[in-house]
């Protein structure tokens, strides 16, 4: 997930409850988002643009772990192939990630990018401020070093 802006509500709550873990991709807004995430189910975050310092000093700017030797790296602004933020095609040639997850945009993608050989996930944006229309996300399981069951979550649209 991404972009929550400070927005929660049991709908989410479902999908967070149904979720071995929970990435949130930035613009969390603040701690009661991921405390209540953290009650619930661990969590992996970064800080995004719109977010305090009490959340920049819980979350990193960036994450890059393992799963099942599936290497994914989480920012909050990356972008998307063929037009990457400043800066993170570099930072994805060194680090040579399967997946790649960012947020900001709040739009929904998920798309190969062949040239750096890996997979690019942006989950829209889950909470009621920006521009989108619909609030999504996205959820998938890793197995055998594989995404597998990928669906896209659509909890309707951004003013209900």
């Amino acid at each position: 997930m991404s972009d929550t802006h400070a927005y929660m509500d049991d709908k989410l709550l479902e999908y967070v409850d149904q979720a071995d873990e929970v990435w949130h991709a930035g613009d969390i807004g603040n701690s009661r988002v991921t405390d209540t995430i953290q009650e619930r189910r661990p969590l992996r975050a970064v800080y995004g643009n719109i977010d305090d310092i009490e959340i920049r000093k819980e979350f990193p700017v960036e994450q890059d772990f393992m799963v099942d030797r599936y290497h994914v790296y989480m920012i909050h602004i990356g972008g998307h192939p063929k037009r990457y933020a400043k800066g993170v095609k570099d930072k994805l040639k060194l680090k040579k990630p399967d997946l790649f997850i960012c947020g900001h945009s709040h739009i929904l993608k998920v798309v190969n990018d062949h040239e750096l050989g890996l997979l690019h996930m942006n989950p829209g944006a889950i909470g009621k401020q920006g521009f989108h229309q619909k609030r999504t996300m996205l959820r998938f399981e890793i197995t055998n070093s594989q995404i597998q069951n990928l669906e896209v979550v659509d909890l309707g649209k951004r003013g209900q």
